[in-house]
């Protein structure tokens, strides 16, 4: 179980209280809810904003992409052509303005998220370059050494210095790649380079603010009331010396499976590999430096486990949706698998995103995109499936995700709190007005060609001690590719047989698309589709350039996974992602019906998944499966080890590969046990002193519209508003974090009437909240207090995004879970499988 969810246990000593405190969190988060909706006003700038960069006219040449071959020794000293040097050097270093996004974000969160926090040592600070990875799951940058005092020269700040005898970072020489210079750059502050300086941890870099002019830095002081004053770091109006960005690597770095550091917290850069994924990323402390169990913004981050992150949070699609970031491997045969399963057709926006076509003219990578015909081929890179216009425009989005062209991207939706109907951000637009984009499009190809070289499996024979955890008995191994052939290759490989019933050609992507699948189903469960399997299992050259994935969309119906992954909507018609996602994928039909699980009394009961791209998951890789538990799509299925050590990771393996065969072994819900399948995550009190948790929103960082109403309604919402703005709750520990983080405010319909019948639900469940809470005795029975709740609880399931609350349900095939008929594997049968797949 990862370190933390233990609170899960938590103990409640009067259930009435905790009931009547759950009654009045749901009161109170629906008339936010309905608050927010005021916010819904189209915004004036939108297609019209330029980025920092064009603004200080620069254009997207003046941006060329740095060719030092500095990281060599990453990646098992792979040599690299110079064009994969420098794909390699946009992938760790490159963040493309995005520091003004994050630097903005530490105002609008009222310093709750502040890299420059985390990138500190001060000792009033729960963590210092000697435990970050311990408290964060981030990898510390070598050459550098800890703070032990402040920095003159930094304003005071502590943070990492270099060691004086590593070389210099190239990437930092502001000669060479000289910054954007505007505001207070080249006056008060310097202008630096436009790939920042390091700042001691992997993929953040430091860049001096254009907007701390001499009255900023008058008011800074000497850096001492950024670190113990509360009231001056968290002041909206603060502005820092630096603002930090953010490189690929900060999500995408971390230790080599199969050359893992000595000590995690001091790696060497061999140690290290650029696309294994971050693992052991904590979220909850990473994005709240703080870690605040007592803020309600801390439960939901402490949802995502170690190595995974709701990235939807900051464009929020109102659902808690933490996923795994899982590592890239053999990009090649990926997408050599696209040809054949993978053909999407584009249309609108869509078509505007740069393609392979544009940068080579001959061979397998021109002919993924055909413009006579809109159709790409193309990986399905989200676990949703919903990245699905090609490979480039997929590793652009991610560049507007972690803040590229932010200018624009905050025009479309209100971040973090939602509540404001979202809007596409345009690829044409971003083509046009920010150079910073274009820069970022020009560099992507290279990133691309980098990927295809240097993502080759990690085997655990080629590990430290590897060999002691592989079986020497070649009976059980041959066995293990038969169950394999069997169980799983039909998911979990790219190589299958040459035609396939059902999706050839290309994958049948599109309206029809689930009766393609049921075909190709049902003939995987055939003697014909087994003898062929078997075949191509049994040769020896099976895992030699196998993606082993079919990168085929997947319905839920049949995973049983939890259900909030395939419901994320940020990539549906209309939403802030279609210009990133296929017409295919828009056009998707539903997959039916779910079971999902009552929060409150477990009761199962059926729930209608939506059409238009949602309800699908594509199957992980299983390269290099032996490195990568705890297992499914949100690291739920396993025990989370800290250590990257072999034996460490093989530790995690064992426990997570049990569970995932044997899923009566997996952790189960302690309020309601085996009522539900699975756990359910609740609110926690890490500090183990009964303090319940509050949904905290300053005053200044409401929306607008909400703003202008926030200080004349405190007279008469008293319940609602407080000084300095909103606090929900007290939300008592054992509550289920997603009764209030799923709550949708808007409906997601088109249709005005039934948008009118949506936000008629809304008020209609507050009014009834309001008298039941009203009539409730403050010494109220248990009978009572649950009664109160009862009457609540659905119409509060009727208002949610996601009512899928168990995150480790799900993926029961060859265990006699799975409701088509097919029977479990023997004991034996799963035991040897587990050997072939430390093989992989």
């Amino acid at each position: 179980m990862p370190d933390g969810q233990a609170g899960h246990c938590a103990v409640i000593v009067n259930r009435a209280d905790v009931i009547r405190s759950a009654t009045l969190l749901v009161v109170l988060a629906a008339c936010f809810a309905l608050l927010l909706r005021c916010g819904d006003l189209p915004p004036l700038q939108m297609g019209q904003v330029l980025d920092e960069a064009r603004s200080g006219g620069r254009s997207a040449q003046s941006f060329p992409a740095a060719g030092e071959d500095y990281f060599h020794d990453m990646d098992g000293g792979i040599p690299l052509s110079p064009e994969e040097i420098k794909g390699r050097n946009t992938w760790l270093v490159w963040s493309g303005g995005n520091d003004r996004f994050w630097d903005g974000l530490s105002a609008t969160s009222g310093g709750v998220v502040d890299f420059l926090k985390t990138i500190s040592s001060h000792p009033s600070l729960k963590f210092s370059r000697d435990t970050r990875w311990n408290y964060f799951g981030l990898v510390n940058e070598p050459c550098f050494e800890k703070a032990t005092g402040p920095d003159p020269e930094r304003y005071g700040l502590w943070l990492d210095k270099r060691r004086v005898e590593c070389p210099s970072d190239p990437f930092a020489d502001g000669t060479k790649y000289p910054g954007v210079a505007l505001g207070a750059r080249g006056k008060t502050v310097p202008v630096g380079s436009y790939y920042g300086y390091p700042t001691g941890i992997v993929g953040l870099r430091l860049f001096p603010n254009p907007a701390f002019d001499e009255a900023a830095a008058k008011k800074w002081g000497d850096g001492t009331r950024f670190y113990e004053d509360r009231d001056f770091y968290e002041s909206k109006d603060l502005l820092r010396p630096y603002r930090v960005g953010m490189s690929c690597a900060f999500c995408h770095v971390g230790p080599n499976p199969i050359r893992p550091p000595a000590d995690p917290e001091h790696p060497e850069w061999e140690n290290l590999s650029a696309n294994v994924g971050a693992q052991y990323f904590r979220a909850g402390r990473i994005f709240m430096w703080e870690a605040d169990s007592t803020n309600f913004a801390f439960q939901i981050f402490h949802a995502s486990r170690p190595g995974s992150l709701d990235t939807s949070f900051i464009a929020t699609d109102n659902i808690n949706n933490p996923r795994t970031m899982n590592a890239i491997y053999n990009l090649l045969p990926r997408l050599e698998q696209a040809m054949r399963v993978g053909k999407e057709t584009l249309a609108g926006g869509a078509l505007n995103n740069r393609q392979l076509n544009d940068f080579v003219w001959s061979g397998p990578l021109a002919q993924l995109f055909d413009k006579a015909t809109s159709t790409v081929h193309t990986p399905r890179v989200l676990k949703d499936g919903a990245d699905s216009v090609g490979p480039l425009g997929a590793l652009n989005r991610v560049y507007l995700s972690i803040g590229v062209f932010s200018e624009e991207w905050l025009l479309h939706f209100n971040p973090l709190v939602g509540g404001q109907r979202t809007t596409p951000i345009e690829v044409k637009v971003a083509q046009k007005n920010s150079s910073y984009w274009q820069a970022t499009e020009q560099q992507t190809f290279n990133v691309a060609l980098f990927l295809a070289k240097a993502t080759l499996p990690h085997k655990l024979k080629d590990a430290p001690g590897g060999d002691k955890f592989l079986t020497r008995d070649r009976p059980k191994l041959e066995r293990g590719k038969i169950v394999f052939a069997d169980a799983c290759a039909r998911c979990h490989s790219s190589k299958l047989p040459s035609s396939l019933v059902g999706l050839s050609p290309d994958g049948c992507a599109g309206p029809d698309y689930l009766a393609c699948f049921d075909q190709y189903w049902k003939w995987t469960k055939t003697g014909e589709f087994r003898k062929q399997m078997r075949e191509i299992v049994q040769a020896d050259d099976f895992l030699q350039d196998n993606y082993l994935s079919n990168e085929v969309r997947i319905p839920v119906t049949l995973l049983q996974t939890n259900a909030c992954s395939p419901l994320a909507s940020n990539a549906v018609r209309g939403n802030i992602w279609d210009n990133f996602s296929s017409e295919s994928y828009k056009s998707l039909p539903s997959v039916g019906t779910i079971t999902v699980h009552h929060p409150i009394t477990g009761k199962p009961y059926r729930y209608t998944m939506p059409a238009g791209g949602r309800g699908y998951t594509r199957p992980p890789s299983l390269i290099s499966v032996w490195s990568t538990a705890p297992f499914l799509l949100n690291n739920s299925v396993g025990r989370f080890e800290p250590d990257p050590s072999v034996e460490a990771r093989m530790r995690s393996f064992d426990d997570s590969i049990e569970k995932l065969l044997w899923p009566e072994k997996r952790d189960k819900d302690p309020v309601l046990g085996d009522k539900v399948p699975g756990i359910i995550d609740r609110t926690t009190d890490l500090g183990g002193q009964g303090r319940p948790s509050y949904l905290r929103v300053a005053r200044e960082n409401l929306p607008e519209a909400l703003q202008s109403i926030a200080g004349p309604a405190e007279r008469y919402l008293l319940w609602l508003f407080g000084k300095g703005g909103i606090e929900i709750g007290p939300i008592p520990a054992g509550i289920p974090v997603n009764l209030l983080a799923n709550l949708n405010p808007l409906s997601e319909s088109a249709d005005p009437s039934e948008r009118l019948a949506h936000d008629k639900r809304l008020l209609e469940f507050v009014i009834q909240a309001k008298r039941d809470l009203q009539a409730l005795p403050r010494a109220a029975s248990d009978v009572e207090a649950k009664k109160a709740l009862a009457n609540l609880i659905e119409p509060l399931l009727k208002l949610s995004k996601c009512p899928d609350f168990v995150v480790n349900r799900g993926h029961y095939f060859g265990t006699g879970y799975v409701k088509d008929g097919e029977p479990g594997l023997s004991d034996a049968d799963k035991r040897s499988l587990i050997e072939y797949l430390k093989t992989f």
